[in-house]
């Protein structure tokens, strides 16, 4: 694989307004999942990470100076959004995609992938010299992880490279704008636009980055990985950083935190004014919610709390709803690669925002799809359509 670094290379859009000559790449429009398959009409627009993931499965994970060879190997795109957006592109949505690779083979193999599962690339921007993004995966198949090493795209992105018809293009007639915290100065100016006309926000709170509180602050919802509320808000509990998460951050509706095999645990924000005096505190209502799961259901399944004001100590009061997600036990046989599982636990999550799905569907149906999507090598291999038997519950 050769790679060209060059430091000179001009940026263009697939649908134009560059100094540059203009390449347009096909929209999904074109492609064999097109819109007017789709489900749901609606709109989603996300910007973020879309590279390719170099999938190496092996035994085990190697010692310092170990030779091994692998099990398996795969080549196939990746990244958060690349692969949220997929997802919700398989069950039903309308997703656009803002990005940007450079035009190799990696970048056309790229585009190619996405518009082969519905994904419109028409905004992406193609830079004329320079590399993809790339991801090397190595998958321990005894210790059923994961780990990444990540080689960023160059140039990288700036909000020079999109123009503001680009971007009203872009969000015109979106109903939900979803970031997965990279290129945080172009998706800053893409969700002050969003905010602008009041288009509904979802953020993807990996990690601590650059620039994500800036887009959290504008954030209608998000979803996060394990550590970061505690990272966020130093909140001595998960449960007391959430309410912390909904305090300071007026506009939130909710906020997920995943946690892999654990499920995940949700706090909705009531803001409809009602008359509530009982008040508990957070981390004994997980606790009493935990007490409720059925440990021997094997499927998805969500415990929810009444309507309450909601305490954590020295941090303040909410009013809302507790829930706790249980994630799908599967059998280790079928347990094949984790690699994009919260990727797919959001997509679901955008298609049932857009889907209007009560939280006590949405998060075992996303739990669902995330667990059928760890069935297979890579984050999109095994990821189900709509039409998936597992789903059809959910869906009905």
């Amino acid at each position: 694989m050769l790679l060209s670094f060059s430091s000179s290379a001009t940026s263009v859009t697939a649908n134009g307004n560059s100094a540059a000559s203009l390449q347009r790449f096909p929209s999904s429009s074109s492609s064999s999942s097109s819109s007017s398959s789709r489900y749901l009409q609606n709109h989603l627009l996300g910007c973020g990470a879309a590279v390719v993931d170099f999938l190496a499965a092996v035994a085990a994970f190697p010692n310092p100076d170990d030779k091994i060879r692998t099990t398996s190997l795969k080549v196939q795109g990746g990244g958060n959004a690349g692969n949220a957006l997929t997802c919700a592109a398989r069950l039903g949505l309308n997703p656009r995609l803002i990005s940007k690779v450079a035009d190799d083979s990696q970048g056309r193999g790229v585009l190619t992938e996405l518009q082969a599962d519905g994904v419109d690339t028409s905004f992406f921007v193609v830079a004329k010299e320079g590399n993809s993004p790339f991801t090397y995966v190595i998958v321990d198949e005894q210790m059923k992880t994961r780990t990444c090493i990540h080689t960023p795209g160059y140039p990288p992105m700036i909000p020079d490279d999109l123009s503001q018809s680009s971007i009203s293009s872009a969000l015109n007639g979106a109903t939900l704008v979803y970031f997965d915290g990279r290129l945080h100065e172009t998706a800053l100016v893409i969700a002050q636009e969003a905010t602008r006309k009041n288009i509904p926000i979802l953020i993807d709170a990996e990690k601590k980055r650059e620039g994500l509180d800036d887009l959290v602050n504008l954030a209608t919802y998000v979803v996060c990985s394990a550590k970061f509320p505690q990272a966020w808000t130093e909140a001595a509990t998960i449960p007391s950083a959430l309410v912390a998460m909904l305090l300071r951050l007026p506009k939130l509706k909710f906020v997920i935190v995943t946690l892999g095999e654990d499920g995940c645990i949700m706090l909705e924000r009531w803001s409809d004014e009602v008359s509530l005096s009982e008040e508990i505190d957070v981390d004994r209502l997980l606790q009493s919610l935990e007490h409720r799961k059925n440990v021997g259901t094997v499927i998805p399944t969500c415990i929810s709390s009444p309507l309450t004001r909601i305490r954590a100590k020295g941090i303040g009061t909410i009013s809302g709803r507790l829930f706790v997600g249980t994630a799908e036990k599967i059998p280790p046989a079928e347990l094949l690669d984790t690699t994009g599982a919260g990727d797919a636990f959001i997509g679901s999550v955008l298609y049932a925002i857009c889907a209007n799905m009560p939280p006590e569907r949405m998060l075992p149906f996303a739990a669902q799809v995330a667990g059928a999507g760890c069935r297979g090598l890579g984050a999109r291999t095994a990821l189900p359509r709509r039409t998936d038997p597992r789903l059809v519950p959910f869906l009905l």
